[in-house]
Order: C-alpha cells, then structure tokens, then sequence
C-alpha cells in the first residue's frame, strides 16, 4: 500500500457513494489508475465489500453483549460456529486462547429479548457454559481504516 491507495481508501469510506470517476477527478489522477488501484485492493483481500454499514441499534437492537463460551470436549468449533450463524442476533463469534473457547458478539431488543438469544446460543449440545458481559455504550466503534494508514511505508 501507498499513499495513494490509503487516499482512495479514505475518500471511499467517508463518501461510498462517490464513484470512480469522481473520485480521479478530486484525487487528480486518472479513472483507469483508480479502479486498477480499488480493484488491486479488493485482489489482495485489503478491501473485503462495498455494502452498506448498518448500526444495530437503528434497526431496533439496541442491547449488545459478549459472550464467552466453553465449548465441549469433542464437540467441535465448527459445530458450533455453525449454529451460531444461524441466530440472526450474533454478529460475529471468534475462536480464543485464555478463559474460554469462543467469544461471540451479540445484539438484543431489550435485556429480557437479551435472555432469548442466550438461550438460544446455549441450546446447543456443544456449548458447556457461558459467560455474559454486556456492553454499556461504544467507546470506540469497530474501526480498520487507521490500521491502514500504518500499513504504509
């Protein structure tokens, strides 16, 4: 990465509607230097999609959670990631070192619609135990981009 390609990243995560043409005509280089350059980016795997970003919040999942799990002995981690796709309320689970196995990301309506997605988390035959920490506000939001202003030079 370059100047230049974190540049491109910058303007396309303030404004992802810009398009290409538009973004040449700002940065002052060619269409063809910057769709080679976005497309280079999407090859090397550094931009991963385009989609819009949506808060959980405004999409009335105001509650968030981190949720520890213990996986059982032979169960498996893919059996239970597996599951855990299939509840619409986790938005992302991690395989961890430490006091625990997984680690998943959750969403709720409410704390009591909180105690529903738990359960469902935990109907799995797979999952042990669970611990549950939930979250009172973001400090910080899931961010990459000053990541890859680093990753220049």
């Amino acid at each position: 990465m370059d100047d230049l390609d974190v540049t491109l990243l910058d303007l396309f995560a303030a404004e992802p509607r810009i398009g290409v043409l538009e973004a040449s005509r700002r940065l002052g280089v060619a269409r063809g230097t910057v769709q080679a350059r976005l497309d280079k980016l999407v090859e090397r795997g550094v931009v991963t999609g385009w989609g819009p970003d949506l808060d959980p919040e405004s999409l009335g999942f105001p509650v968030t959670a981190f949720l520890t799990l213990e996986i059982r002995q032979g169960a498996g981690h893919d059996a239970v990631a597996a599951h855990l796709a299939e509840i619409p309320e986790v938005l992302e689970a991690c395989t961890i070192t430490g006091a625990g196995d997984m680690w998943c990301r959750l969403v709720a309506r409410s704390n009591a619609d909180l105690q529903r997605v738990i359960d469902r988390v935990l109907s799995n035959d797979g999952i042990v135990r669970s611990t549950t920490v939930i979250a009172l506000a973001a400090q910080v939001r899931y961010r990459v981009l000053p990541l890859a202003r680093t990753a220049v030079g």
